[in-house]
């Protein structure tokens, strides 16, 4: 078995706090039997790559046992790796293989459902007196034969609810049919889950993303909604059963030598909410919270200055935040700001800015969604275009080929030839030359990983702030305009360490549009 990467930090921060994490969604990544879908032996093959990159762990997309009705978030087998993406012994490897280049792993682990073709839920399903019928969330229909509540699902203006014409009950499913949602209020099913994260920490796993991990504190007490939470009850459902389940599974990870830990998808909306499933000391709960306003902030110094306080403010100490620009479920940053300098810029603040990053693989290339044609959609969520595989070569067309062996399961991003990895490793002034810049100053400097950080009013529509640390400070500029400004005063006889204009070297007369610049500046 591989053990932890050993990654010293300052005043014994923990890991998690310092690092930056790179989320691949393996169906994506990289293709190693020719099948058209991206595998583990995939990932194997680019784990230089990975390391060579500058990051500190990597969170795999689902890879368990699954039917694939919502591409591995419908987990059939909570103890196998899917026979899509290889084997167990696969995922042994892969943890070696990263732990030997200091690097750590996170698995999605999907604690809200299953697949209905999980032998709990088959059972549970076969009578209304089997043991297992009390796992999930089963209620009689109304009156007048109409689900038992007004909940509706993800993804679909239809009930939440499926009517099992074998016992005549129907059963709650907040995103597919064929994702009937676990009962957490039966000890029974909170222990089997238990079990699941135990089994992957003895396998040297460093830490999971927990899927919509607010829902599970709904147990079987399920009733009629509001009508707009109705609409879309996992952005309303938040209940405090949800709280001390997840101080237990707490526990249980603190248990664990290797320092274990846990990110929450916690998409509610209302400001405070995600923050609250961090716990307070002595009651901790999740270590880490996504914040998903990054993914819907517009490019705008104002909206950015606004996000940036708002996490701040929600994720003050003893709490720490997240920065996230792309995922599996959003457009990608680079289509959704539209411009290449944007994206570079982005780059820069999410790098710099106090918390923990969250990189999306593909984005240190730049790349754009991809253009899905109608015949190749297959996400239920019209997610396609930010799931394109990564190009790895440029040779190829948006079909096949960017060093895939065989075509993909979905056409190539619509900047894949431009932007494939051949092209901007080693190449000064890449995109993943600026990445690589920024990873590196993450690693030379705690003030970058750990210090307090000030913001500064904005001043010509220019975002400033200052991260310090041991009476050391670095300061970032975020011009976000299309038009340059004047540098602001009392800092030109500044030091530059890194822009995302690829020939800035020094402090000029003006920043250019769209530019973020990391200086040294001397007051």
């Amino acid at each position: 078995m591989s053990m932890t990467p050993d990654r010293p930090t300052d005043n014994e921060t923990p890991w998690w706090r310092e690092a930056v994490i790179y989320q691949i969604y393996p169906r994506s990544f990289a293709d190693a039997n020719g099948d058209g879908v991206g595998d583990l032996r995939g990932i194997i093959d680019r784990l230089d790559y990975l390391g060579d990159l500058g990051i500190d762990a990597v969170w795999l997309s689902p890879i368990f046992s699954s039917p694939m009705a919502d591409f591995g978030y419908d987990v059939a087998d909570y103890l196998s790796v899917d026979p899509i993406f290889g084997t167990n012994d696969d995922l042994d490897e892969l943890i070696s293989g990263l732990h030997d280049r200091g690097l750590r792993l996170l698995l999605d682990w999907v604690p809200n459902h299953t697949s209905d073709q999980h032998e709990w839920f088959q059972e549970s399903r076969s009578s209304r007196t089997n043991p297992r019928r009390d796992w999930y969330v089963w209620r009689d229909g109304a009156a007048d034969g109409s689900p038992p509540t007004n909940w509706q699902a993800a993804f679909a203006e239809e009930p939440a609810w499926t009517h099992d014409p074998a016992t005549d009950q129907w059963y709650l499913h907040l995103f597919l049919p064929q994702q009937p949602d676990l009962n957490w209020a039966n000890p029974e099913v909170e222990a089997a889950m238990h079990h699941t994260l135990r089994y992957w920490l003895d396998r040297g796993v460093d830490g999971f993303r927990a899927d919509v991990v607010h829902l599970i504190g709904k147990g079987a007490d399920v009733d009629d909604l509001p009508e707009e939470q109705a609409k879309n009850p996992v952005i309303s459902v938040d209940r405090p059963l949800g709280h001390e389940l997840l101080r237990r599974i707490r526990a249980l990870l603190d248990s664990y030598d290797q320092q274990p830990m846990m990110v929450g998808e916690v998409y509610l909306l209302e400001p405070g909410q995600a923050a609250s499933y961090l716990g307070e000391p002595g009651r901790e709960e999740l270590h880490l919270s996504f914040d998903f306003r990054p993914l819907h902030t517009t490019w705008d110094a104002e909206a950015l200055q606004q996000a940036i306080a708002a996490a701040q403010h929600d994720f003050a100490e003893p709490q720490w935040p997240t920065w996230v620009l792309s995922n599996h479920d959003s457009r990608r940053h680079r289509t959704r700001h539209g411009t290449e300098a944007r994206a570079r810029a982005a780059a820069v603040l999410s790098l710099t800015v106090r918390g923990t990053p969250f990189l999306y693989a593909g984005e240190e290339l730049g790349l754009e969604d991809a253009v899905i044609p109608p015949d190749r959609v297959v996400d239920p969520g019209g997610r396609d275009g930010c799931r394109a595989p990564i190009p790895w070569t440029s040779e190829g067309d948006d079909r096949s080929g960017h060093g895939w062996p065989a075509e993909p399961w979905l056409p190539f991003p619509a900047n894949a030839a431009t932007h494939a990895a051949d092209g901007q490793v080693g190449v000064e002034g890449s995109m993943h030359s600026l990445y690589r810049r920024l990873l590196g100053l993450r690693r030379e400097r705690p003030a970058l990983r750990h210090g307090s950080m000030d913001r500064a009013p904005l001043t010509d529509g220019v975002l400033r702030f200052d991260r310090t640390w041991d009476g050391e400070t670095t300061t970032v500029l975020v011009n976000a305009a299309a038009a340059p400004v004047a540098w602001p005063q009392g800092l030109t006889d500044a030091n530059v360490v890194a822009s995302s204009v690829p020939d800035r070297t020094r402090v000029t007369d003006e920043l250019a549009p769209d530019e973020a610049v990391v200086i040294d500046a001397r007051y």
